[in-house]
């Protein structure tokens, strides 16, 4: 398996380790400014100037719920304007990103890096408490119920139904 080094390494792979470092250094918060991401990047890469396309993977090429021009990875989501956070499945996002690409191949990014992969999908898991708290349509589940609390559905609409023609 061959080793990515600094030359090898996509920019948007170079976008996505930064976000994680900062999502796993900063396990408070749930998104990050770009300037944040801009600047975590360039502390990884060992100096101020970055590669010029990391700003836009950033704003735009790695965004799972903007449209894709011309970048449709879906490595991060735009929690607010200027704000993102690491993309996890499940999450909206722009069908024209369909069946794209989510996190950086294990070969392709370096060894020190590999283990965020394992981070991530724990980190990414499955958080059905947290998407239904925050998704106005999912928090409705189960509200009403008293309605019919002491009859059975059928029993309730009929109910409901009485003087109608």
């Amino acid at each position: 398996m061959a080793v990515a080094s600094e030359t090898q390494l996509k920019v948007a792979d170079e976008v996505w380790i930064a976000t994680a470092l900062l999502h796993r250094e900063h396990p408070e918060q749930s998104d990050f400014t770009i300037e944040e991401i801009v600047e975590r990047a360039a502390k990884e890469a060992g100096r101020k100037q970055l590669r010029p396309g990391v700003y836009v993977h950033i704003v735009q090429h790695c965004v799972a719920n903007r449209a894709p021009s011309p970048g449709r990875y879906r490595m991060l989501v735009e929690t607010s304007p200027g704000r993102r956070r690491l993309y996890r499945v499940g999450d909206a996002y722009d069908a024209a990103r369909e069946e794209s690409k989510i996190t950086p191949e294990r070969g392709d990014i370096p060894l020190k890096y590999r283990e965020l992969l394992n981070w991530y999908y724990e980190w990414g898991k499955d958080r059905v408490e947290e998407r239904i708290k925050n998704d106005p349509l999912l928090a409705l589940r189960g509200s009403g119920k008293e309605l019919w609390a002491d009859e059975h559905a059928d029993q309730y609409v009929r109910r409901l139904r009485e003087g109608w023609e």
